[in-house]
């Protein structure tokens, strides 16, 4: 119960300094608050997703179905990570820029790559019967999709436009000491989400894996 604790803390210590603390915008106003929300989670879908792959590549190691599990966790994890980024974005950039979305910005796109590819791979794992071939499948795929995640990431810096705001360069971070301490509480409260919700996830997998054997043993 530690864990959880320590989540529901952090992440309410964050959310009082997003809207008590932290100063507002002079560009953007009150709307610019959601930057504080919005990149913690795109960064914490990233980190699942390479947190399942890392895991991936240990179950092709070592062949341990524990791994297959974990990996697949993580990034079911990443998916709802990846859905609440493309919403949270959508809703900052109709709120600042007045539109929802822009297939002009390059970034925005290959998040969403990102997020489909990701997404069609429960379709490949459920498509396969439960046993080894399915776990190699989805352990190579998920290998395969941890090769967008810079691309992603560096398509911010690399874009034409500037839309998508880029707040950490070369110089550091673009932010009052204010910000950037209140943009740092609320990552590490996305990541101790994410660490509570895999924890719970994977325990119920866990849980229904006994319910499955001892139900094949008393039939």
């Amino acid at each position: 119960m530690k864990l959880p604790a320590l989540t529901t803390a952090v992440f309410g210590a964050a959310v009082a300094l997003i809207f008590f603390y932290a100063p507002t915008d002079a560009d953007q106003g009150f709307s610019q608050r959601i930057f504080y929300f919005h990149v913690p989670i795109a960064l914490t879908s990233y980190a699942c997703f390479g947190w399942g792959a890392w895991k991936a590549l240990r179950y092709l190691r070592t062949r341990d179905e524990r791994a297959d599990v974990e990996s697949y966790v993580a990034i079911h994890q990443g998916v709802v990570f990846g859905a609440l980024t493309l919403i949270t974005g959508s809703v900052w950039a109709k709120a600042s820029w007045g539109v929802w979305w822009s297939w002009s910005e390059n970034q925005l796109v290959l998040f969403l790559v990102l997020f489909l590819f990701y997404c069609a791979y429960f379709m490949l794992r459920y498509s396969v019967d439960p046993g080894p071939s399915r776990a190699n499948m989805s352990a190579v795929y998920a290998l395969f999709g941890v090769v967008l995640i810079p691309v992603s990431f560096l398509a911010i810096r690399l874009s034409q436009h500037f839309i998508h705001p880029v707040v950490f360069n070369s110089h550091g971070p673009q932010m009052t000491g204010s910000q950037f301490f209140t943009f740092c509480v609320a990552l590490v409260a996305m990541l101790l989400l994410f660490a509570t919700l895999y924890n719970v996830e994977l325990a119920g997998k866990r849980l229904d894996a006994h319910v499955r054997d001892l139900r094949e043993l008393l039939t």
